[in-house]
């Protein structure tokens, strides 16, 4: 069974009898899809409109356009630049002519005559790290997915815990600024999220007004920073109407990794029923 199906490679040389050989000795041992250019200008012109070929065979001895300057216009393009490629050639003439093809971007040389065996190895040894290189991004890309999934699975199901609480949630900023609301602060408050996000929480807070509101989050800051968290504290908040509302109040900061304070989170339990019933409750105590 041949190898490397679907896998792509461009061949180019000018000289017809040496694709020919390329083609037949490929196409015989490798279910290959071969493209051939017979001359640099026509290989960047076939690169530039297959961006998935997987791999150059580069004859560098060419008239016009050789082998060097071909390889440096591919790596210049981004479509073509992570091509592998091979140079092909007679001979290595110097040192620096060996150099020269790596400094353009060659990965490896193969030498002319094409000897069968080493032409085989070669291009199976680029083709396997090109499938152990996809093998990866697709368990890098099902992990990802995975990751995904489950952090949309979480969001929604944290979504659907805040959608039901039968207690406010208000996230703030540092500063007090409202960041985020869940529909029973919403509820609680007469606001909709939209009218409340932006709004600093001492405008909902009774009798924080906007000179009292800086040293108001300031001790808010101080406890918070001092404390980790303040729980269960007796407040009121105003809702858009005018009307109290007294709360039982808590709050507590989340930190960043370098230890600042980056959002506080605010639950607050409408106390109106509690506090009536209580109060029935005392009043009946009294009386008897």
């Amino acid at each position: 069974m041949k190898r490397y199906s679907g896998f792509k490679l461009l061949a180019v040389d000018d000289n017809e009898h040496n694709l020919f050989t390329l083609r037949a000795l490929v196409q015989q041992h490798m279910d290959v899809e071969i493209l051939e250019a017979r001359g640099g200008a026509e290989a960047l012109e076939i690169a530039q409109s297959h961006p998935d070929i997987d791999l150059i065979i580069l004859d560098v001895q060419m008239p016009e356009v050789d082998g060097f300057e071909t390889a440096q216009m591919l790596k210049l393009r981004k479509k073509t630049r992570d091509i592998p490629i091979i140079f092909l050639t007679a001979a290595f003439k110097t040192e620096e002519f060996q150099r020269k093809g790596y400094d353009v971007g060659a990965v490896d040389y193969l030498l002319k005559p094409i000897d069968d065996d080493q032409f085989l190895n070669k291009i199976s040894t680029y083709f396997r790290l090109i499938e152990k290189e996809r093998r990866l991004n697709q368990i890098l890309e099902e992990k990802v997915a995975q990751r995904t999934a489950e952090l949309d699975q979480a969001k929604q199901y944290l979504e659907n815990i805040l959608k039901h609480m039968g207690e406010a949630l208000l996230v703030l900023s540092p500063d007090g600024v409202i960041r985020q609301v869940n529909p029973a602060a919403c509820g609680m408050l007469g606001y909709s999220s939209n009218e409340l996000i932006g709004m600093s929480i001492g405008d909902v807070f009774e009798e924080q007004g906007e000179e009292q509101a800086g040293a108001f989050m300031g001790t808010w800051l101080e406890a918070l920073i001092r404390t980790g968290a303040l729980r269960d504290i007796d407040a009121a908040f105003i809702a858009k109407g005018g009307e109290r509302i007294p709360i039982l109040f808590s709050r507590t900061a989340v930190t960043t990794a370098d230890g600042a304070i980056g959002d506080i989170i605010c639950i607050a339990k409408n106390m109106r029923g509690y506090r009536k019933v209580s109060e029935e409750a005392d009043a009946s105590t009294a009386a008897g």
